[in-house]
């Protein structure tokens, strides 16, 4: 999949890991103020917008969480651009979710060109190949038989499946404190196959940026976790820099709250 952004865009934010579920509504409250308010022109969400997915007939459970968030992005898709990447929590995501978001659903990996680059996407998780265990878990879950038989069960069901699968994940954690990384080489092969310079993921939880090879970057993203000591949460800002070179461009990385219109208008009258 490849998009070309508009030349109208001068601004794109990154997100992704957001984990959203509603035991944790600092995290959605500072994701929803930024989305009300962020100056980009497009938003992309490269994975792990939900804690967990089952399906898109979550949008009917009674505690309304899953609504509230695709109301969100509905009335955000007014004004701002929205794509969104399934990640490794919520593969399941599926078109009537998208529809009820206002969003374009993305796959894994797209190519976004912009400010004369090329950009790959991806959530990053099938490039974690030191992660043998989880490997194998992702090769069956994303089988399609794999999938159309956990649909095929009651939605309390597959919310049960999800319990289960999520508890022995914490077990697990204490004795599995070093969480593989993307695999370097892995990384170069797909950008050179996508012909890109640069490639935005999120899954690893380690936001940096490292430099692959000659001439080539990968940028990774922050997951969102407004009850964590510290709280983590960062936006990756791409903007198209104020020259007549027409591939000039720069990389931010910004709190949530300086992401927005308000915070703009308050750095500039403090200026």
């Amino acid at each position: 999949m490849e998009i070309d952004a508009s030349a109208r865009w001068g601004c794109i934010d990154f997100i992704s890991d957001l984990h959203l579920q509603s035991s944790n509504l600092q995290t959605f409250q500072a994701w929803s103020d930024y989305l009300h308010g962020t100056v980009a022109d497009a938003v992309f969400i490269l994975g792990d917008l939900f804690e967990v997915w089952v399906g898109d007939d979550m949008l009917s459970l009674e505690t309304g969480f899953e609504m509230r968030c695709a109301n969100v992005l509905r009335a955000v898709s007014q004004r701002v651009n929205l794509y969104i990447l399934c990640g490794n929590r919520d593969f399941l995501m599926g078109p009537e979710l998208m529809a009820a978001c206002g969003s374009t659903a993305m796959e894994d990996p797209t190519v976004l060109s912009f400010a004369n680059q090329r950009w790959l996407l991806t959530h990053g998780d099938a490039w974690c190949l030191d992660d043998t265990a989880y490997m194998q878990f992702r090769a069956q879950v994303r089988n399609q038989e794999w999938q159309q038989s956990f649909l095929s069960q009651t939605l309390a069901e597959r919310m049960e499946v999800a319990r289960s699968m999520r508890s022995m994940s914490e077990a697990r954690k204490p004795t599995n404190a070093n969480y593989a990384d993307v695999d370097t080489a892995c990384a170069t092969i797909q950008l050179a196959t996508a012909r890109a310079s640069h490639v935005i993921h999120g899954h690893t939880h380690r936001p940096a940026r490292h430099a692959i090879g000659v001439g080539c970057e990968r940028l990774v993203l922050s997951d969102w976790d407004l009850t964590a000591t510290p709280p983590r949460a960062e936006i990756l800002r791409l903007r198209r820099a104020a020259t007549h070179i027409s591939d000039s461009f720069t990389v931010e990385r910004i709190p949530p709250a300086m992401a927005t219109h308000s915070a703009r208008i308050t750095s500039s009258l403090s200026d």
